[in-house]
C-alpha cells in the first residue's frame, strides 16, 4: 500500500508538471489552431486517425491536410464535393493510406454531421452513458463509420471489403487497442486544460481508456501496470484499471505526462541520463534493474 502511495504522489508530480510546450511534438497541436468547438472536433478526428508512424511523418501529412482544410474545417467539410476532393488529393500519402483514404474520412465526417449535427452525437448513438467504458460506444461508433453510404467516393460498390480505410477505424471486439480512437476520445472528452480540449459532455473521463502507443506500452510495463506482453485491448483495460487506483473519475489524465516521458523526454526503457530528472524513476523497472546490476 506504501509503495502504490507513493507511486500515486509521483504520478501526481508528473501530471502536475504537464506542459504545453509537449504540444509541439503530438497531433493534438493542430486542433489548438482552432478556437471554434466544431472545427476543433473535426479536427481532432482528423488528426487521432492519422496519428500513426513517426512524429516527423505524422507532421507532415497533418500540415499538408490542414493546409488543404483551411480556416474552417466545418465550412470545408459541410460543403465537400468528394469527387473533385479525390481529384485533388491524388498523390497524397500516409505511410499505407492514400488520398481517397482521406477524402472518405472527410465525407464520413460529413454524413455524421448531417445525421447528427456533430460528431459526439453521432458517437453516442452507441454510447451507455452508465456503461464502465467507451468499449461499447467504440464497437458501435466504428461499425456505424464503415457502414456510412462511401459511394460518391468509391464509386458504385461504396467502401471496398479490402483496403486501407478500414484500418483507420479498428474495434476493440477485434482486439486492438484502438490507440488513435482512444486519443481522440481523451482530447475531446477530459477537460478542457489547455492540452485537452473538454468538448464533449456525454462520455465521461471515468470511461475513457488509455490510448497505448510504444511509449505507454513500454512504460507501463516499467512501472508494473501491466504484465501482458501485446498491446491489445486487454493491455490497455488493464493500464487503465492499475490507474484508476490514483484516480477513479480521471485515470486517463496521465497519458500525456507519460508518453511524453518517451516522445519529449527520451526516455528508451534503459536507465540513462533522462531518469535523472523522472519523477516516476524510482519505480521503474529499468532503473532497478541497473541499480541490482
Amino acid at each position: 500500500m506504501a509503495g502504490r502511495s507513493a507511486l500515486k504522489t509521483a504520478l501526481e508530480q508528473l501530471c502536475t508538471s504537464r506542459s504545453t510546450d509537449r504540444l509541439a511534438n503530438d497531433p493534438l497541436a493542430f486542433c489548438h489552431r482552432f478556437h471554434d468547438p466544431a472545427d476543433q472536433e473535426i479536427a481532432a478526428l482528423i488528426a487521432a486517425v492519422f496519428a500513426y508512424g513517426s512524429v516527423k511523418v505524422i507532421r507532415g501529412s497533418l500540415d499538408r491536410i490542414f493546409t488543404i482544410i483551411g480556416s474552417s474545417p466545418t465550412g470545408f467539410i459541410d460543403n465537400l464535393d468528394p469527387q473533385q476532393q479525390r481529384s485533388l488529393l491524388s498523390s497524397f500519402k500516409h505511410r499505407f493510406n492514400s488520398g481517397d483514404d482521406l477524402t472518405a474520412l472527410f465525407w464520413a465526417i460529413r454524413q455524421m454531421r448531417q445525421q447528427e449535427g456533430n460528431i459526439e452525437r453521432f458517437f453516442c448513438r452507441f454510447h451507455d452513458p452508465a456503461a464502465a467504458t467507451v468499449e461499447q460506444g467504440l464497437n458501435g461508433f466504428c461499425a456505424a463509420v464503415l457502414a456510412l453510404d462511401y459511394r460518391p467516393v468509391f464509386g458504385a460498390d461504396g467502401l471496398p471489403d479490402t483496403g486501407n480505410f478500414r484500418f483507420l477505424f479498428p474495434s476493440p471486439d477485434r482486439g486492438s487497442a484502438c490507440k488513435r480512437l482512444c486519443m481522440f476520445l481523451r482530447w475531446v472528452v477530459r477537460p478542457a486544460d489547455g492540452i485537452d480540449l473538454g468538448l464533449w459532455h456525454q462520455v465521461q473521463p471515468e470511461q475513457l481508456i488509455i490510448p497505448v502507443d510504444r511509449h505507454i506500452e513500454r512504460i507501463a510495463r516499467l512501472l508494473g501496470l501491466t504484465g501482458r506482453r501485446s498491446a491489445d485491448w486487454c493491455m490497455a483495460c488493464e493500464i487503465t484499471t492499475a490507474l484508476r487506483r490514483f484516480d477513479r473519475r480521471d485515470p486517463v489524465k496521465y497519458d500525456f505526462s507519460l508518453c511524453h516521458l518517451g516522445i519529449s523526454e527520451g526516455c528508451n526503457g534503459r536507465h540513462g541520463d533522462a531518469c535523472h530528472t523522472c519523477p516516476v524513476a524510482g519505480f521503474c523497472a529499468s532503473g532497478s534493474m541497473e541499480t541490482a546490476g
